[in-house]
C-alpha cells in the first residue's frame, strides 16, 4: 500500500491544484474516464462550439429581416463535429501525458477510485490490476454524470446524452429532447438550428424553470414557436423501432424520432466512490457535503465541484479549485469560498444570463423589493438587431439600491450581465452604476443602463 502526501480524484478543476506551493509534496491524480473533466470534454467548451456554429446557421436563416436574403444551403455535420474534437482531444491527450510524464511529484492512475477506509482508497486500474493508496490529505473532485430516469434505462432502448450526443456520425432528422433544463435548451437549440426536427419533452409547466419566472415564461412562449414543446409531460412507456425510438406520453402523445436525447439533470458521482467508508456524508440528492472551506465531515477531505456543488458550473468549480489549493497550502489561515453571486447563462435562442435573487426567491425569504423590466427593443441598438424579444429584468432592495438579482434574455445576456454581476459583488448601488459611469451610445449595454434608471427605488 503506498502512501501520498495529497490525492486528487479528478481530472477537471481538481487537476489545476498542484502548482509550485505543492512542489515538494508526493502527490497521486486519479481519473477513470478522459482526462481533462466534463468541461474540455463533454461540456462547456464542445458545446459553446456547437452553439456558435448553430448560431451562425440561425443568423444566416433570418437575414431577410434585415433586407439580406440569404440561405444555409449545406449543413456538413462531420466538419463541425471535427472542428471541434481535433482541438479538444488532442488538449485532452496533452493534459493527460503532462501528468503521467511530465511532474516530478505527481503520479497519474488511470482508473476508478472507491474509498475503503478513512483516508484510504482503492484504484481499479484501467489497465488491469488494483493499487491501494492512502493519502493525509484527500480531494474529491470526481463530478456528475447524466441521470437517466428509470423508464428509459429499462427499456433496453439506445439513447444518447450530453456525454455522447456530440459525437454522433450523422445530423438526425428528428430528435425527441427530454429534459426542460439548460442542457435540453442548449442542444434543442443547436440541433433545430442545424435542420433537425426537434421535440422537446418537460415534466415541468415550461422550460428553464429553475430561472426567474419572466424569463421561463417568455423562452417558453418562444420556443413553442420554434421547437415542438410538451409540458407537464413525462414518458409513459418508450420502445426502440426500425428508425429509432418511439414514445408514449402521458399526455397521451406518441412520438417517433431516430434520437432520443436524455438531457434529464446530471447527479454527482459520490455513489460510484464508496463515500461513506471514507466518514463523508452526502446530501439526499448525493451532493458531498462540505462547509464554507470546502472541507467535507472526513478531516483532511475537501472536495469541489459538481460532486458537491448545487451549481454544477464551471467557474464555480475552478473558484473552489482555488479556495482549496489556498487551504491546503495555508492550513492555519483557512479561506471561504465566495458563493454570494454566482452567475449562469444558457446559450441557447436566445441566450439567457442570470446572477443572484429570482423574483419567487424574494417573495419567500420576505424582502421588500422593487423591479424594473427593460426591453432589447428600446434601445436603439436593439432596432439595429430587430430585437423584439429580448428583456433586462432588475430586481433591487429600494431602500440602499443594491442589486438582489439581474435576468436577462437577448443577444449578448453573457455579456450583458457582467457589469451587474460586478455591481452586486462590490456592493454598487443601482442608481450610483446608471450615472456614475458613460454608457456608450448606441450601444447594448443602454439596455442595462435603462432598466437601473427605471428602478422605482425610494
Amino acid at each position: 500500500m503506498r502512501h501520498f502526501d495529497l490525492v486528487i480524484i479528478g481530472s477537471g478543476s481538481g487537476n489545476s491544484l498542484p502548482d509550485e506551493r505543492f512542489a515538494e509534496l508526493d502527490i497521486a491524480v486519479v481519473e477513470h474516464g478522459t482526462f481533462g473533466g466534463t468541461c474540455l470534454n463533454v461540456g462547456c467548451i464542445p458545446t459553446k462550439m456547437y452553439v456558435y456554429a448553430s448560431d451562425v446557421a440561425r443568423e444566416i436563416s433570418e437575414a431577410a429581416r434585415y433586407g439580406i436574403d440569404a440561405t444555409v444551403d449545406k449543413i456538413r455535420w462531420t466538419d463541425i463535429r471535427d472542428r471541434i474534437f481535433n482541438r479538444i482531444d488532442p488538449i485532452s491527450e496533452g493534459g493527460r501525458r503532462y501528468r503521467a510524464e511530465g511532474s516530478a511529484n505527481i503520479t497519474l492512475y488511470p482508473g476508478h477510485a472507491v474509498f475503503t477506509g478513512p483516508n484510504q482508497l482503492s484504484v481499479a486500474l484501467l489497465a488491469g490490476g488494483v493499487q491501494k493508496i492512502t493519502a493525509d490529505r484527500i480531494v474529491v473532485a470526481a463530478g456528475a454524470r447524466p441521470m437517466i430516469p428509470s423508464v428509459v434505462a429499462e427499456a433496453g432502448v439506445r439513447y444518447l446524452t450530453s456525454d455522447t450526443v456530440m459525437r454522433i456520425d450523422q445530423l438526425p432528422e428528428r430528435m425527441v429532447v427530454l429534459g426542460g433544463g439548460y442542457i435540453g435548451a442548449e442542444f434543442a437549440h443547436v440541433f433545430s438550428s442545424l435542420g433537425t426536427e426537434v421535440t422537446v419533452v418537460t415534466r415541468g409547466a415550461g422550460l428553464l424553470r429553475h430561472l426567474d419566472e419572466t424569463i421561463s415564461h417568455r423562452f417558453t412562449e418562444l420556443s413553442m414557436d420554434r421547437w415542438h414543446v410538451h409540458t407537464n409531460a413525462e414518458i409513459r412507456q418508450v420502445r426502440g423501432n426500425g428508425a429509432g425510438v418511439a414514445l408514449e406520453l402521458t399526455d397521451g402523445t406518441s412520438l417517433e424520432a431516430e434520437v432520443l436525447l436524455v438531457a434529464a439533470g446530471r447527479q454527482p458521482n459520490s455513489d460510484q466512490l464508496g463515500v461513506a467508508a471514507g466518514g463523508i456524508a452526502t446530501h439526499e440528492d448525493g451532493r458531498i457535503v462540505v462547509d464554507e472551506y470546502q472541507r467535507t465531515s472526513a478531516p483532511g477531505v475537501y472536495a469541489l465541484g459538481d460532486i458537491s456543488s448545487p451549481y454544477q458550473l464551471k467557474h464555480v468549480a475552478n473558484h473552489e479549485a482555488k479556495t482549496v489549493a489556498h487551504n491546503l497550502a495555508n492550513p492555519g489561515a483557512q479561506r471561504r469560498s465566495d458563493l454570494r453571486f454566482v452567475p449562469s447563462a444558457v446559450f441557447t435562442s436566445p441566450p439567457v444570463a442570470t446572477v443572484g435573487l429570482t423574483e419567487d426567491e424574494c417573495r419567500e425569504q420576505g424582502l421588500r423589493y422593487v423591479c424594473a423590466v427593460q426591453e432589447y427593443s428600446s434601445v436603439a441598438y436593439g432596432w439595429a438587431m430587430e430585437d423584439t424579444t429580448g428583456f433586462c429584468k432588475l430586481l433591487a432592495d429600494p431602500a440602499t439600491g443594491q442589486l438582489l438579482g439581474a435576468h436577462l434574455l437577448g443577444p449578448q445576456a453573457s455579456v450583458l450581465v457582467q457589469p451587474l454581476i460586478q455591481a452586486m459583488s462590490f456592493g454598487l448601488p443601482a442608481r450610483q452604476m446608471a450615472t456614475g459611469q458613460y454608457w456608450i451610445h448606441p450601444a447594448l449595454p443602454e439596455v442595462v443602463e435603462n432598466a437601473l434608471l427605471s428602478l422605482p427605488l425610494d
